[in-house]
């Protein structure tokens, strides 16, 4: 019974935004939330610490992260997996991009 609780961790997709040091990166959580009275959209952002065990990511890739236990002073997050590469989203973009 324990072990099916222990899976229910919140994940979250985000960019990586800095790299710190080793296995430690900083990932940008961007969502968007109604203002509470006048119902305009609002871009709103959060910044977390991530370990990276194995270093793979880089600035600019997508990757969805989850909780886990404290891991240092400010990291309770992993990276699960890379989504996408900062080099395949750029390709994408200038894909997409109309030609003049």
């Amino acid at each position: 019974m324990e072990a099916a609780n222990r899976t229910q961790r919140k994940t979250l997709l985000g960019f990586v935004t800095s790299r710190m040091g080793d296995k430690s990166v900083k990932v940008t959580i961007a969502y968007k939330i109604p203002h509470p009275r006048y119902r305009k959209v609002i871009n709103r952002k959060t910044v977390v610490h991530v370990h990276d065990e194995k270093n793979e990511t880089k600035i600019d890739d997508q990757v969805e992260i989850m909780e886990t236990r404290p891991l240092s002073r400010l990291k309770r997050w992993r990276i699960v997996k890379v989504v996408h590469t900062a080099e395949t989203l750029a390709l994408e973009a200038n894909l997409e991009a109309p030609k003049e």
